[in-house]
């Protein structure tokens, strides 16, 4: 399976020439789920969910479809009838021949004065890939690659590394990152690889690595 990161919480699969899109938003680029055949959505905020960006996707490639969750659904399915599929917890499915396991329900807590909304991670090919969205779901399934939120206003770096022990990867790759600087790359980099108990990688937007 091919990983390519795009900017932000976004990343892309590609197996047996069909792509699979995760949360391609407003952070990510403006063709982020163009070449999709199947795109999933963890939740409805806008660095994960984009309108726009789901619609050229779709338009781009009339057999696409999407999984998401309710939340997301009803902002968009009117638009592509019977191509928006609502999913939650504890459900399973196969999109553009990955098979995907649905796990979580809430995002993180960002403040307790701030209501939470709902979340789902998403597990690929039996754990080949964990998208956990904005959440530190941890999947009651071993899982090779976690792609990890690194850097949030829900999180710190001391959950983040609690989280790698916790899902016990292989490795982990960073998502979640544009509010993180340059100047700061390091430090994260340093901690996380010297503690986390996993190989603990970051590619840049648009570069790929096999998983």
């Amino acid at each position: 399976m091919k990983l390519t990161k795009k900017s932000h919480a976004c990343i892309r699969l590609e197996k047996g020439g069909r792509t699979l899109v995760i949360d391609p938003g407003t952070f990510s680029e403006e063709d982020a789920a163009v070449g999709a055949d199947a795109i999933l959505v963890t939740h409805e905020h806008l660095d994960h969910f984009n309108e726009d960006r789901l619609r050229a996707g779709m338009e781009a490639n009339p057999g696409a479809e999407i999984w998401t969750l309710a939340s997301v659904a009803e902002k968009i399915s009117a638009a592509f009838p019977s191509r928006v599929h609502t999913v939650g917890h504890g459900d399973t499915f196969t999109a553009a021949g990955f098979d995907v396991q649905v796990h979580g329900e809430l995002h993180a807590v960002i403040h307790p004065d701030i209501p939470r909304i709902t979340n789902v991670g998403y597990l690929i090919d039996g754990g080949k890939v964990f998208h956990p969205g904005d959440a530190l779901t941890v999947p009651d399934h071993p899982v090779e690659t976690l792609m990890l939120p690194v850097m949030a206003p829900w999180n710190k770096i001391s959950e983040v590394i609690d989280y790698v022990r916790e899902v016990k990867p292989r490795r982990a790759y960073d998502i979640h990152d544009a509010l993180l600087t340059d100047l700061a790359r390091p430090i994260y980099d340093n901690q996380i690889g010297a503690l986390g108990g996993a190989e603990h990688l970051r590619l840049t937007p648009g570069a790929s690595a096999d998983v």
